[in-house]
């Protein structure tokens, strides 16, 4: 087993390199994870980020045992996936641009309930279709026709190491005094800026050829 994994190491470095790059880039999800943690607190974000690290992990198992192939055969699934997934990216715009608008900074909300911010962070994960294209990338670029299953459980569980300590950093960091401090100086900026960037990626997402 060990053995395996050494051999393999140099395509296990190249799929961890690129999941890296992937969660650290902005995108729908970790601007999530910073917005709750300024807004609602360590605690929200840190569980927003769990949910959003678990529903990667599905994404990341189906991949693995092939179902992915399988939605990609079938483009209706994956038709409806897009628009769920395009939809809930509309609703996320318009509470951004609903908060951009108030002039007056809402009070914090930090008892936001543990489940609701798993639910959304895992939801928002899961109808994103762009994650299992991703996934799908991710594991053919470390298979070759001889990979043993110990290099496809390497690379499932290194990816979910990955995402759960980016993920859970962005929390931690933007929960602290100094970047709340100075995100009440940009907020509405911030707010309108993000739902900017939801609505183009719902708009992109609605759009998009499968």
């Amino acid at each position: 087993m060990i053995d395996d994994l050494i051999r393999h190491w140099p395509d296990l470095a190249l799929v961890y390199s690129a999941f890296f790059v992937a969660v650290a880039s902005p995108g729908p999800s970790n601007l999530a994870v910073m917005a709750t943690s300024m807004e609602h607190g360590r605690r929200a974000g840190l569980i927003l980020a769990l949910g959003v690290t678990t529903g990667s992990l599905t994404w990341g198992i189906l991949a693995a045992i092939g179902v992915s192939a399988l939605i990609v055969a079938h483009p209706g699934a994956l038709y409806a996936i897009k628009i769920v997934g395009g939809l809930y990216l509309l609703f996320l715009a318009w509470r951004s641009a609903r908060s951009a608008m108030r002039v007056d900074m809402p009070p914090p909300k930090a008892a936001v309930p543990g489940r609701q911010a798993y639910l959304r962070g895992f939801l928002m994960h899961l109808t994103n279709p762009k994650a299992i294209l991703s996934w799908t990338a991710i594991i053919a670029l470390g298979l070759r026709a001889e990979t043993p299953a110990v290099v496809v459980y390497a690379i499932v569980i290194g990816c979910m190491l990955i995402s759960l300590v980016l993920n859970q950093g962005y929390a931690v960091l933007f929960s602290t005094a100094a970047m709340v401090a100075g995100y009440r100086k940009i907020r509405r900026r911030a707010e309108a800026c993000l739902a900017a960037f939801f609505g183009f990626a719902s708009f992109k997402l609605l759009t998009a050829q499968l």
